[in-house]
């Protein structure tokens, strides 16, 4: 990332405008272990319904943590990761310099999804991985449409973006620039509030199973994900916007995409959906 581009992503933080995604994800590789990477690994495996990914190249958009890279390169896969966050860079940065130092072939950058000439400048990746990233662009189409132009024919795009709850969705994003504009005492109090609001059901359950803490230790094991740096993400998570898988079916389809697999929500989570280019 050039140094105007740092500037404008430290100032779009600061603005209370964009949430700090990269501290977030520094903060969850504190509690990075085997079995979150190999929860990652299961995650990849299932929806690309393959064992491994040995020869495949493997384009991470918005790599976050770098957990994603990680369990791709760990299957096979030539890897490139790039963020636009400076502190998600170096958060994959560290797992590749961790697991697979001067490994060729896995290549970390910092980069906008947004800017289209950079991404065109990658070239066409056999899996293009965007795991709830492009609706954090603040330009979600823009960045699907770019993302899409580095599948190689025959290749597959494997996203999930934030399922359209109508008024709910409207809700968090007043949410979520509240608690980005708001000092973090304020933010602190927003997330004990959201944190019992979201957990108090699966935790009565639990206790009533004497597992009182279930919910906790046993939060989306599918993906190895940890629930509090979650918690902070869902509640500030700017800029937020929203597609129903629908849309986002017609979206691909238009561009010659056929949808391969699709899991979808009714919550404020994410719908999943992975496409193949025509060959």
């Amino acid at each position: 990332m050039d140094t105007t581009s740092a500037a404008q992503h430290s100032a779009e933080v600061a603005a209370g405008s964009r949430f700090h995604f990269g501290e977030n994800w520094r903060q969850f590789l504190t509690h990075l272990n085997e079995t979150r990477i190999a929860q990652a690994e299961t995650s990849l495996r299932k929806f690309l319904e393959q064992d491994r990914l040995d020869g495949l190249t493997f384009l991470d958009i918005g790599s976050g943590s770098g957990l994603f890279s990680l369990a791709a390169r760990r299957l096979g896969a030539k890897v490139f990761s790039f963020d636009y966050d400076p502190q998600s860079f170096g958060c994959t940065e560290h797992l590749r310099n961790k697991y697979f130092p001067g490994d060729a072939n896995w290549h970390v950058e910092q980069g906008s999804a947004l800017d289209r000439d950079y991404v065109k400048s990658l070239g066409q990746f056999d899996i293009v991985y965007s795991w709830g990233v492009l609706h954090h662009t603040g330009h979600m189409w823009d960045a699907i449409d770019n993302a899409m132009q580095c599948v190689r024919p025959g290749g597959r795009c494997f996203i999930a973006i934030y399922n359209d709850q109508g008024v709910v969705s409207k809700r968090w994003l007043w949410v979520k620039q509240t608690f980005c504009k708001s000092s973090r005492p304020v933010q602190l109090l927003m997330l004990a509030y959201f944190f019992v609001a979201l957990n108090w059901k699966p935790a009565v359950k639990g206790l009533l199973r004497g597992r009182p803490l279930e919910f906790w230790t046993d939060y989306d094991s599918s993906r190895g994900m940890n629930l509090w740096r979650d918690l902070e993400d869902w509640v500030g998570g700017l800029p937020f916007e929203v597609a129903s898988s629908g849309e986002l079916l017609a979206f691909f389809r238009k561009r010659g995409f056929t949808l391969e697999t699709l899991e979808t929500t009714n919550t404020l989570g994410c719908n999943q959906l992975v496409f193949r280019k025509q060959a």
